[in-house]
């Protein structure tokens, strides 16, 4: 039997970056969201053994450097099956274009694994496993809006929001997070400087840092690599205390620009003009100007906000309505660029387009 799953993409609502750690990664705060843009990964087992890998995109690799091969590896193992697994990678996503793709079709394969043996890994084994292949696998296990600290391993289901359309635009250059990462190094010598609190924004951006620096805190005492969706009593109340953060009138806001959205605003566009930037533009801009071009792009084509994805090269930007990202996504194009209109993708949607292929 084959299998079939689509295999969702991430964008970063922001990315700070902190000090290198003695393992070699760096300490992350982000917020991952699922979005509506996706591979289709198809899984078989069959008589024999070994790990197959076809995909008609040349640059994604076949052996055992590949993600998929990787997290098959240690689910057989884990699950005490055997067999030959073949393993389809249809690509719709750009490859290192900050979108997770990878990482992304790594846990649709485990899922796809699973269904096609019958057998399923307890939720912390699947985590475990995710995190031991790459950092942003976990949050592919969650889906919505996910909060990721340590090296960007450690998820926590944040309160979602409703679908928020956007436009992915992806420019033709692909960015090496390990070179991006190594920029930052050379000009943070020390790792994370603090960030000036600027304007009438810096009581908005000091409450972020506190609810962050609560989920850090309960990460650090239970002392868990990573923690399972359905969270500690710690978790469940740094996910309340989101949820009433995002839900306040926004009447309360320090400053008249960020109120003007109304309370018919989407929650996601309140959380973004929080303060929460993504830290790799500061050395990812400069590198390839032409990324820091279409982010302006992206503004002044009605983007409500706009981002780098993780180290890019994805960009991305939220608009008012559908119809306005797919107008935007026309002109985009009309002046050269790759764009995609699509939406955020709530945690429940996530689940149910999964295997509804």
């Amino acid at each position: 039997m084959t299998v079939t799953v689509r295999s969702f993409a991430k964008i970063n609502l922001g990315l700070r970056i902190g000090a290198a750690r003695a393992d070699g990664f760096h300490e992350l705060l982000t917020v991952y969201q699922t979005i509506g843009l996706h591979d289709v990964i198809r899984v078989s087992v069959g008589r024999g053994s070994g790990i197959a890998i076809e995909c008609a995109d040349p640059r994604v690799p076949r052996d055992e450097s590949n993600t998929c091969f990787r997290i098959v590896e240690k689910a057989m193992r884990a699950l005490g099956a055997k067999g030959r697994v073949a393993i389809e990678i249809e690509k719709r996503l750009p490859v290192q274009g900050g979108l997770g793709g990878a990482s992304a079709n790594a846990v649709a394969t485990l899922l796809g694994l699973e269904r096609a043996l019958r057998k399923r890994l307890p939720a912390a084994e699947r985590l475990r496993i995710a995190a031991e292949v790459g950092s942003d696998l976990p949050l592919f296990l969650v889906g919505g809006t996910v909060l990721g600290v340590g090296r960007g391993e450690q998820v926590y289901p944040l309160p979602d929001s409703p679908a928020m359309p956007c436009v992915i635009v992806t420019p033709q250059v692909g960015v090496s997070t390990p070179k991006a990462f190594a920029a930052w190094d050379r000009i943070h010598e020390h790792g994370l400087k603090p960030h000036p609190a600027e304007g009438a924004d810096a009581a908005l951006k000091r409450r972020f840092s506190t609810v962050v620096a609560e989920s850090m805190g309960s990460a650090a005492e239970s002392g868990a690599e990573l923690t399972v969706p359905a969270g500690s009593d710690r978790m469940n109340e740094l996910g309340r205390g989101m949820s009433a953060w995002l839900s306040e009138p926004y009447s309360s806001a320090p400053s008249d620009s960020l109120a003007r959205g109304g309370r018919a605003e989407n929650p996601l566009l309140w959380l973004v003009r929080a303060g929460i930037e993504n830290d790799f533009e500061q050395v990812v801009f400069p590198e390839y100007p032409e990324l820091s071009v279409g982010k302006s792009a992206l503004l002044s084509t009605g983007a409500k906000y706009a981002s780098l994805s993780g180290s890019g090269s994805t960009l991305y930007g939220f608009f008012a309505t559908r119809p306005a990202g797919m107008r935007a996504a026309v002109r985009l194009r009309k002046q050269g660029w790759t764009a995609q209109a699509t939406v955020t993708l709530p945690r429940r949607a996530y689940w149910k387009r999964i295997f509804d292929c």
